[in-house]
Parts: C-alpha cells; sequence; structure tokens
C-alpha cells in the first residue's frame, strides 16, 4: 500500500469535509466604485500577524432553477453576455436585488419572468459561491418541477429580447457540460448535482424555504 500523501497545510480534525465559517470583521471597509447592480469594496481586515487588504465585488447574491419536466428535461435560455462575448446557455436565474424578498419568491418570478412558467414542486438542490477570491456572490440554485405555462407571457428586452430556448434531456446536458460545450456556473452545477442527487432518489434535496446561512448578507451564520 502506498504512503499517504500530505500537503503542508495545516492539519484539521477529521470529520466530515465542510466549509468553516470565519467571522473575521474588518477593521476599515469603504466602498470605492458604486455601479449600477453592485458595488466594489475594500476591506481591511486583521489577519495573522499583520493586516491585509482586500478589493472585492459586493453582491447582492442571486437564485437560479432548474426546471425539469415529466420527462427529466431542463429547461435551457441562450442570451448574450456582453463580458465573455458569448450567447451562453443558462438556466432562469436573478438577482436578488428586490428589498425584502425571500429568495424562493425571487426564484418562482425568476422562472416566470425568463421562462414563462410556474411549478407546483419547489426544493433547494445546491449553493455556491461564484468566486469567493473576489466577490461575495452567493447563489441558490432551486429544482422546480410540475410545471406549466403562466397566463400571460412576460414582455422581454435588452439582453432577454432575442432569448432563445431549448428542452434539454438531463442526461444530454451533462455531456454538454462534461464535453465542455457549456460553461455557465450555475448550468454546470445544477446539472451535475442534479444528476447526481437523481441517482441518490432525489434525497439530497432541502426544502424550498430552508435557511440559507452561507449568504454573507441574508444569513450572517454564528458557527
Amino acid at each position: 500500500m502506498p504512503d499517504q500523501v500530505t500537503g503542508s497545510g495545516t492539519e484539521q480534525t477529521p470529520g466530515p469535509l465542510a466549509d468553516e465559517y470565519a467571522p473575521i470583521e474588518p477593521v476599515e471597509s469603504t466602498r470605492v466604485f458604486e455601479g449600477r447592480v453592485w458595488d466594489l469594496r475594500r476591506d481591511t481586515v486583521e489577519y495573522g500577524d499583520g493586516r491585509i487588504v482586500r478589493d472585492y465585488v459586493d453582491h447582492t447574491g442571486a437564485v437560479a432553477v432548474l426546471a425539469l419536466d415529466d420527462d427529466d428535461r431542463a429547461f435551457l435560455i441562450q442570451q448574450y453576455r456582453h463580458p465573455v462575448r458569448t450567447r451562453d446557455w443558462e438556466i432562469p436565474a436573478g438577482l436578488l436585488d428586490v428589498d425584502g424578498e425571500p429568495p424562493l419568491a425571487a426564484a418562482q418570478r425568476e422562472l416566470a419572468e425568463e421562462a414563462d412558467l410556474e411549478a407546483d414542486e419547489w426544493s433547494v438542490l445546491t449553493e455556491f459561491w461564484n468566486t469567493p477570491g473576489g466577490s461575495n456572490e452567493a447563489i441558490r440554485i432551486y429544482l422546480a418541477r410540475g410545471l406549466r405555462a403562466t397566463a400571460q407571457p412576460f414582455p422581454r428586452e435588452a439582453e432577454e429580447a432575442d432569448m432563445e430556448a431549448r428542452w434539454v434531456p438531463l442526461d444530454e446536458l451533462v455531456d454538454a457540460v462534461l464535453a465542455r460545450r457549456v460553461q455557465n456556473a450555475a448550468v454546470v452545477i445544477a446539472a451535475l448535482a442534479a444528476q447526481a442527487s437523481r441517482a441518490a432518489g432525489w434525497s439530497t434535496l432541502a426544502p424550498a424555504d430552508a435557511p440559507w446561512p452561507a449568504h454573507p448578507k441574508l444569513g450572517r451564520r454564528t458557527g
């Protein structure tokens, strides 16, 4: 049996693999840029034997929806994303930018606005931080099933005006992800999480109103 390979980091007590919350409050925090959607913030924190300064995008957070029909087909939309100069395939998603709106209500609104769909069954599929080294953006992905069309289509403009839509079998979507033909983060994570959860009989799903402690602004974890 080969010797166990160990890294150079500090060893932790064995246990379930989990991120560790580290509530280090900044000694100074300044908004250095105010944007239309999100801001750029500069924090100074005491860490180790000194201080570090970090600039990051101060984000509202977002929700996304993997809508699956009775044949396990996922609803995808394709729209232009200027920073990457690409019309990428996505799942319905949107910012948590309505004051006081619960994440589930935001997800339901986005599904209606971007897909003209409503759902009878809602569950939390997974959550992730988009770029934790440069942003505090937290995204929750919901699984929506029991789908039906909304009473009226939603008017769309800007990048959404020429959106294309497609129903794609989940297995085909996973193949596209693994072949690197689609690279939107929410789609990649949703597809792989759904495939794994389905293989486990959907036992990993959480209630749609489950707490979201990892969200920097909604959760405010204590441990």
